[in-house]
């Protein structure tokens, strides 16, 4: 007779099931490990430095540096939310090899990044640095794209300023004579309870109404706050611009009757800017909100999307404002619109490593390229020698800006065909023939044809790496600059990633070589 099939031994109960050692819980090249020998390559000061000096009475508190790998490691694996970091802390063996069998709650993991976001951000430069140094990046070519990435608010929770008073003046005679009901029933409910009961649910009805009315009114003031600084920001611009032809003017061999013309066109814009100024300072106030920095952007901040205005600074009545995050916008992406912001990444061809990146709550791509170019300059040490971007980027000023920074551009023109080269253009190039003509031609010749046909390969994958591997796909912070933060941090683990596996292949490579 035939025996039973055995199986391995299956005991839940038994005392030890895991090795002594957390270096044999894991395979030798595990991410976990190339974390755990990373802390020692950054610099951790801005977050190390003011945890050590808080008060030392008290309960201990978890080492800033195994928090901080704690979330790169769950930004790495596309774990975001501080509950499941919490969670993971407990059921996953990675993270819990990580942390040293410790487990954070949710509230500490929150209050830490909340604190350090500035720090954490800063580590994005880094891991570029460590890249670099690796041998990772070029800058031979740089794809520039832009990807929607969905905000933490929902579409539906937004408001147009029209609404916004007409329900004002809606929910205000509701309060009215809910006021009035109450009055009648109060006399009532006194003649048969006594003076100190009640027996009503009014003041409840009330409350509600009279919360609601407090939330519109407040949007309604914030919006009209935003909308003044955009003006005196504007007009701010206007008179910079007005002031510098008038001094140029000035300078020169010009006429004195035109000099004197444009002197009182500055004066005049001067003039208008100071009150516009003035407007935004009070809607502020009015609303409570921090005063705005009324001062032009400078070249490598993100274009911000001003909201719907009159040229008086007050908001149209179709301007929406939504109620969960007012920074973040509607925009299209994939066929719909969603409730986001455009999240821009400049990639190097070599390795795929992110090079520049930058957020804002502008849908069109065109005016993020100046900005994107100086980031790349800061955080890489270099601009690149060629840059393709899509149609999304053309504009005749881009392509003079590329060509002053000496980057070899190739920025499309229309919409191309993908996956096919464009068939060469013979004949010389016509006289007449504008930016947008030659730019065209250039994507044309053999060179262009091949660097163009590498964007695609170069940062598409990325955010799809990103999006679909790491489950990236809606923030969990809210606020410009917040999300700006969490999408370096996006962004620096990218990087990681990157990093880690090119390492553990030149180690691969090494042992083969020696074996």
């Amino acid at each position: 007779m035939q025996k039973p099939k055995s199986f391995r031994p299956w005991q839940p109960d038994q005392t030890t099931l895991l090795p002594p050692s957390p270096r044999e819980w894991l395979a030798e090249d595990h991410q976990v490990y190339f974390l755990l020998d990373l802390v020692d390559e950054l610099d951790l000061s801005e977050i190390l430095i003011p945890a050590q000096a808080k008060d030392p009475r008290g309960e201990k508190g978890f080492d800033p540096r195994m928090m901080t790998m704690l979330l790169l490691y769950a930004y790495c694996v596309g774990t975001v939310s501080s509950r499941k970091i919490e969670r993971a802390c407990y059921e996953d063996l990675a993270f819990r090899v990580l942390t040293g069998n410790q487990q954070p709650d949710h509230s500490r993991i929150s209050d830490f990044r909340r604190r350090n976001l500035d720090a954490l951000k800063g580590l994005f430069v880094q891991i570029l640095r460590l890249c670099q140094k690796a041998g990772m990046v070029s800058l031979g070519h740089v794809a520039l794209d832009g990807t929607k990435v969905k905000a933490n608010a929902s579409k539906h929770k937004a408001m147009s300023h029209e609404r916004m008073l007409r329900a004002e003046k809606q929910l205000a005679q509701e309060i009215n004579a809910l006021m009035r009901k109450a009055e009648i029933l109060d006399a009532q409910e006194d003649r048969r309870y006594g003076k100190s009961n009640r027996g009503s649910d009014l003041p409840d009805e009330l409350r509600r109404r009279q919360d609601r009315l407090e939330r519109i009114r407040q949007a309604r003031k914030e919006m009209e706050a935003e909308t003044a600084a955009d003006a005196a920001r504007q007009r701010q611009e206007e008179a910079d611009q007005a002031r510098a032809e008038a001094d140029a003017a000035n300078e020169s061999d010009a006429p004195a009757v035109e000099q004197a013309e444009l002197n009182k066109r500055a004066e005049a814009a001067a003039a208008k800017a100071k009150a516009a100024q003035e407007k935004a300072i009070e809607a502020a106030k009015e609303a409570g909100v921090e005063l705005p920095d009324l001062e032009p952007l400078a070249a490598e901040a993100m274009p911000r999307r001003g909201l719907a205005r009159k040229a008086n600074g007050t908001p149209t009545q179709k301007t929406q404002r939504n109620f969960t995050d007012p920074d973040s916008h509607l925009m299209k992406s994939d066929g719909h619109y969603i409730q986001g912001y455009n999240c821009q990444l400049a990639v190097d061809r070599d390795h795929q490593v992110i090079v520049a990146l930058g957020v804002s709550n502008q849908a069109p791509d065109v005016e993020h390229l100046e900005p994107m170019v100086q980031r790349i300059a800061a955080t890489a040490g270099a601009l690149p020698a060629v840059m393709t971007a899509d149609a999304g980027y053309w504009s005749e000023s881009n392509a003079e800006l590329c060509a002053a920074q000496g980057i070899d551009a190739y920025i499309a023109t229309g919409r191309l065909p993908h996956g096919q080269p464009l068939p060469p253009k013979r004949g010389p190039m016509p006289k007449n023939a504008d930016a947008k003509a030659r730019m065209a031609r250039k994507l044309r010749s053999k060179a262009g044809s091949r660097n163009y046909s590498q964007r695609k390969a170069i940062v598409e994958p990325v955010n799809g790496q990103i999006k679909e591997a790491r489950g990236l796909r809606r923030f969990l912070l809210r606020g410009l600059e917040k999300v700006e933060a969490e999408w370096h941090l996006i962004a620096a683990t990218h990087n990681l990633l990157k990093l880690f596996r090119y390492r553990r292949s030149q180690q691969q490579g090494l042992l083969l070589a020696s074996g």
